[in-house]
């Protein structure tokens, strides 16, 4: 199975917060890293050194997406808030989605719990991309 994590998060969110959630989400999808094929987010976030950090350290690459695409993505949780910090309804579960047509969201858009207490400053979701990824090593169903 090969899934991707669609990451939402503020700006300046640490490295150490992104990657404690992305784990924590591909352990409830019931998946390892090595089903994960990649990291995608809102281009404006892309740039955030916390989430291209997380990306390079899971050794998959990091997937960039604009606003409008990820605002046709019909997604089961949207933000008013997210629509109004940053032009769509949905990061973390459109941009999973959007990196893999034609799958299924698996697990939701899930809060991160930073170290030490605190506010959220990055959520998550995935979705499992259709059939075998290309360039794995995924088996077909006989």
């Amino acid at each position: 199975m090969s899934v991707v994590v669609g990451v939402g998060a503020g700006r300046g969110v640490a490295a150490a917060e992104v990657l404690a959630l992305v784990r924590r989400v591909l352990a409830v999808a019931g998946v390892g890293s090595a089903c994960l094929a990649a990291v995608a987010t809102l281009d404006a976030r892309a740039r955030e050194p916390g989430i291209a950090a997380a990306a390079e350290a899971l050794g998959v690459p990091l997937l960039a997406y604009d606003a409008d695409t990820l605002a046709a993505v019909d997604v089961p949780t949207p933000s008013g808030a997210a629509l109004a910090a940053v032009g769509t309804p949905s990061v973390a579960e459109a941009a999973a989605l959007a990196a893999a047509p034609g799958g299924e969201l698996l697990v939701p858009k899930t809060k991160s719990v930073p170290d030490g207490g605190g506010a959220a400053r990055a959520t998550a979701a995935v979705a499992r991309r259709r059939g075998p990824a290309a360039g794995t090593n995924e088996e077909k169903a006989p």
